[in-house]
């Protein structure tokens, strides 16, 4: 009996220690965190032994992830689910079921994953597009655009602009019984890249005669520039996702070679010839006093111009929507920009906010002092996270009173 009982001591120990993480002392029910970031952890342990022994390409095993939550096109009582193509583009459409004397509004939306995981399919995503549709009365066009590695960019932002720019035809918004002046693009993460890089996209293209009404990014990835900016440097280690993590991430988007996420990760894989686009995310001017406190910026450290030429779309506003200029900034919609305090992509959406405003668009910028990275796509059910019940609240109820 004792020595059973010391194996399971030992035991529980182990496990307890392997699930432990030190989380922020403001973050609400902070074991549940824990357990979410053992299993994305335990996902990413089997990603790199695959990898290493040629077993499957890292971000293929992290897609496990993504397949164990996929849920089929399911209609309920408020609203109509089905799987379709828009310009040859894969969407997951709902059209709610509440009728409605005038015409509906409607939200694109692309869904996170660091342009290499996730499905609009996956149960957050279906949950977050469903609520979208039953509470506002709207039309929600949940855009599966292609993934790397196996789709390398531009592919990804050209799903997603094909797919909008298919939708904002006037005889598509017709059949859908949507109005033209109330469309939304939105998205989390990765899809909040793709959502500013379309509606960007979209104000310079003469042939799209219908506009947006309004832009969410919700803990938007917007720059491949500086990846030392303090939220990187704060949130390195944070659960969910790393600034590791976001690296690979990035350096996927563009290609396998190691030879840029090891640039990426020391942080000079800019060259000189493009010193000039730092103005664009230059956080000692650009970010509050609060969040450069304990920080003294650097000017950057630039690498060799080879990896430029080869990967040219880190240097791309259409893959860093942040090195956008003013006069393609001015112009865009009224914007809702959610950012977490404990998040690495923190400090990309403080500066976009700056930016925006300062080109005179309308920007509506909600931090959550105790979010993290994801919090928001983590709720399915009442009993899940409390902050993320409450940003989704937030997030909801802003397109509620601009879109």
């Amino acid at each position: 009996m004792g020595a059973k009982l010391l194996c399971f001591c030992v035991a529980f120990t182990l496990v307890a220690y392997y699930i432990y993480s030190p989380i922020p002392e403001n973050v609400e029910q902070p074991w549940k965190l824990m357990l979410m970031s053992a299993v994305f952890r335990t996902l990413g342990h089997v990603a790199e032994a695959a990898e290493r022994l040629g077993l499957a390409n890292y971000m293929d095993v992290l897609m496990l992830l993504s397949a164990a939550e996929y849920m089929a096109p399911t209609s309920d009582e408020n609203v109509t689910v089905t799987d379709t193509e828009f310009s040859g583009v894969a969407v997951r459409l709902f059209l709610p079921k509440k009728p409605t004397e005038g015409l509906r509004r409607a939200v694109l939306y692309f869904h996170g994953g660091g342009f290499c995981v996730g499905d609009a399919g996956m149960k957050a995503y279906d949950f977050l597009a469903r609520r979208t549709s039953s509470q506002l009365n709207a039309v929600v066009v949940s855009v599966n655009y292609r993934l790397a590695p196996k789709y390398r960019f531009p592919v990804q932002f050209e799903d997603a602009y094909s797919a909008s720019k298919f939708f904002l035809q006037s005889r598509v918004l017709s059949q859908y019984a949507v109005d033209p002046t109330r469309v939304c693009v939105a998205g989390d993460s990765a899809g909040g890249n793709l959502a500013a890089a379309v509606a960007q996209k979209l104000l310079e293209d003469s042939e799209v005669t219908n506009k947006l009404k309004a832009q969410a990014l919700i803990y938007p990835a917007l720059q491949i520039l500086d990846l030392n900016l303090p939220s990187y440097q704060q949130n390195a280690n944070m659960p969910i996702l790393s600034k590791s993590l976001m690296i690979r991430f990035w350096s996927e988007y563009f290609t396998s070679d190691p030879s840029l996420r090891e640039a990426m990760t020391s942080n000079h894989h800019v060259p000189a010839k493009w010193g000039h686009l730092f103005q664009f995310v230059n956080w000692s001017t650009l970010l509050p006093d609060r969040l450069k406190r304990g920080h003294v910026y650097t000017g950057p450290v630039f690498g060799s111009p080879a990896l430029a030429e080869k990967y040219p779309g880190f240097l791309d506003p259409r893959a860093a929507p942040l090195l956008a200029t003013e006069a393609q900034l001015r112009g865009l919609p009224p914007t809702y920009i959610l950012t977490c305090q404990h998040d690495v992509l923190r400090d990309d959406g403080f500066l976009y906010a700056t930016r925006l405003r300062a080109v005179g668009v309308p920007v509506t910028h909600e931090h959550a002092e105790d979010g993290f990275h994801g919090a928001l796509i983590f709720v399915t059910s009442p009993g899940d996270l409390a902050v993320g019940h409450r940003l989704m609240s937030g997030y909801l109820q802003w397109l509620e009173e601009h879109l």
